[in-house]
């Protein structure tokens, strides 16, 4: 694979520890509340949307499900194989995280980073009741990934890389983590015009 810094956009100038703390409270009412009704899709009805199969999401904790945000399908980027190391940036209750040890089995494993403690907190508890004994979850920013360099086969990430002011930073990392000729599959968020520069500085429309 190839990563060509110079072509990513410039990191936005925004208090990044004022974002963090929005974004954490808007998904927490995700964990906490899946049903609350937001602005965007949740659950199996999003699970739906995007195209996730049925097969997927059998023994997926419920709990997991439920609380899914994401905005795409990474998994329609490529299959992930038995045997092989992923990593899930921005892995939220864990739907992605499940649906990845179920596909590259035992003899793989699957790491999920999130930067909220209630994301975290529902998704290690599931983990717990699972069936799957090859998933972990770890806190971090995005921005540095707990990984060792070239540990990944494949870096998965589901709506999260819109949410950070510096996506150059966050590409940089998941390169890192990929060993040489490693996949990375993002689904997000695409806009056809360029954001004006004082409205990527407003956090409410970072979160709403």
């Amino acid at each position: 694979m190839t990563y060509d810094a110079a072509n990513i956009v410039k990191p936005v100038e925004v208090d990044k520890e004022i974002l963090r703390r929005a974004i954490q409270d808007e998904y927490k009412e995700v964990a906490e509340h899946p049903d609350k009704g937001f602005h965007f899709h949740t659950g199996r009805t999003l699970a739906g949307i995007v195209g996730y199969k049925e097969e997927w999401l059998a023994g997926v904790p419920e709990t997991a499900i439920e609380s899914f945000a994401g905005t795409g399908n990474p998994f329609s980027v490529g299959e992930l194989q038995r045997g092989e190391k992923v990593v899930d940036v921005g892995s939220g209750g864990g739907i992605d995280s499940f649906i990845a040890a179920r596909l590259v089995g035992p003899s793989g494993a699957v790491v999920g980073i999130d930067m909220t403690p209630a994301m975290l907190e529902k998704a290690r508890a599931a983990a717990l009741e699972s069936e799957y004994d090859n998933i972990e979850f770890r806190q971090a920013f995005m921005e540095e990934l707990p990984i060792a360099d070239g540990w990944a086969d494949v870096v998965i990430s589901n709506g999260v890389l819109n949410l950070t002011p510096d996506k150059r930073k966050v590409l940089g990392e998941m390169y890192r983590v990929l060993r040489p000729g490693g996949r990375l599959q993002i689904a997000d968020i695409l806009v056809t015009r360029e954001v004006p520069e004082g409205a990527k500085r407003k956090i409410e429309l970072w979160t709403g």
